[in-house]
């Protein structure tokens, strides 16, 4: 097998101590499977060109240029020699600035995953600085020019080994206030927070990654397969939405209770009836009626 080639290699220091380490790809999309774009009419591949918005004259290579927009179509040009120049300089070292909780790690900051192992010489240090985090239950913030962007790192201790994740930074995590600001203030109780509970129960189980399948993957090579074959593959039908009205319901099914079954009453909802209770009708009354009432017998 080919060792896996390091994406980064410098120091990681903490204090006074540091040692050489490397980053590796934790996760990669090149398995994926990948398309080519082709010309409908022809079936050949077709290739990207830049062209100028104004003259429709394509643009080599060597003529493009970045540029910054400062107004509606006003540009600052920007040589590759000023963008390199603005670069942070980098000095490869993972300098850690505090060790924090695990707990306290919001993973909505979380960018991308890499694997971070001792480099040759150092290991010492770096098993000390793993066991130090797994004893204190801690991960370390660190900060460094990694692929021409200086980037803040979260490290951790991860089976024999380190995981470095780049983490996004606060301007570009959106606020959630945007995301739920239609969620209405709803509260559920009673017989459907008792039956979601009991679904989710049922289902409690542990995570494991090879249990996961990428569906659209298989969905993609099986379309792929049956173009080949000259087959088509059977429509799917759309899921539809839970109406409110249906909720109580489906739930019910979910759990495998019947549809008149009455749940189990708990102490939080033991006194919320849903309708009147019946009044104790006095015996005299009881009499009377059922003296009112013709038998009938079998002829």
């Amino acid at each position: 097998m080919v060792a896996p080639r390091a994406n980064w290699k410098g120091f990681i220091k903490f204090g006074e101590v540091s040692c050489p380490v490397a980053l590796y790809t934790a996760a990669s999309s090149s398995e994926r499977i990948a398309f080519n774009t082709l010309n409908r009419k022809t079936g050949n591949r077709v290739k990207r060109e830049f062209v100028d918005s104004e003259t429709g004259d394509p643009v080599e290579r060597d003529d493009q240029v970045k540029g910054y927009e400062i107004e509606n179509g006003q540009y600052i040009v920007l040589e590759p020699d000023e963008v390199a120049a603005a670069v942070p300089e980098s000095d490869k070292t993972l300098k850690i600035d505090a060790f924090i909780p695990c707990h306290e790690i919001d993973d909505v900051y979380f960018d991308k995953p890499y694997y971070l192992a001792p480099d040759r010489m150092g290991k010492d240090a770096f098993v000390l600085l793993r066991d130090g985090m797994k004893t204190a239950k801690v991960a370390a913030i660190a900060r460094t020019v990694l692929f021409r962007r200086m980037r803040t790192v979260l490290i951790r201790a991860h089976g024999k080994g380190l995981i470095a994740s780049t983490l996004n930074f606060d301007y570009e995590v959106r606020s959630s206030e945007k995301a739920f600001e239609e969620l209405p203030d709803l509260k559920i109780e009673g017989e459907m927070l008792d039956l979601a509970e009991h679904i989710i129960g049922k289902k409690k189980g542990s995570f494991d990654a090879s249990t996961f399948d990428d569906r659209y993957e298989a969905a993609v090579a099986e379309l792929v397969k049956a173009k080949i074959e000259g087959r088509s593959l059977p429509k799917k039908k759309a899921p539809v939405a839970s109406k409110p009205s249906d909720l109580l319901q489906a739930l019910r099914e979910s759990a495998g209770v019947g549809a008149k079954a009455e749940p189990k009453r708990t102490a939080a909802n033991a006194n919320k009836g849903t309708g009147r209770q019946k009044v104790a009708k006095p015996a005299s009354a009881a009499k009377s009626k059922a003296a009112a009432t013709p038998s009938r017998r079998a002829g």
